[in-house]
């Protein structure tokens, strides 16, 4: 009987960011933030230009993880509301419309953390 491993939170994290990138999301940026935070080991922070896009790419990233083993463990934000966290415990992916993005600035609040990845 074969059993499946559960991911890595870099893992995790990567796969969020492939899911992204393939559906078109912009400047996206994996942030590992391995002791500095206590509470999670990655951020992805990235930009959707519509709430439509916000809903799809937030179900598609969620679908993908579990796909993985790793469960949604909280959600919050709507897309109407610009902003949208998915937490999965280890790896917590935030979806911004542009003007939330720039309000929130969670790349400079955490700017201890390192980007392991950034695709524009």
């Amino acid at each position: 009987m074969e059993t499946k491993s559960i991911p890595r939170s870099a893992d995790t994290a990567r796969q969020a960011v492939d899911v992204a990138s393939d559906k078109l999301a912009s400047d996206i940026v994996m942030l590992d933030l391995r002791g500095v935070a206590g509470f999670t080991d990655f951020f992805v922070v990235l930009t959707v230009e519509s709430s439509r896009q916000m809903d799809s790419l937030a179900q598609d990233i969620e679908a993908a993880v579990e796909d993985l083993g790793v469960r949604l463990h909280h959600r919050e934000g709507t897309a109407h509301s610009g902003w949208v966290l998915l937490d999965f415990s280890d790896v917590i992916v935030h979806l911004l419309r542009p003007e939330s993005r720039e309000f929130y600035n969670i790349e400079d609040v955490w700017s201890e953390g390192t980007e392991t990845v950034r695709i524009q």
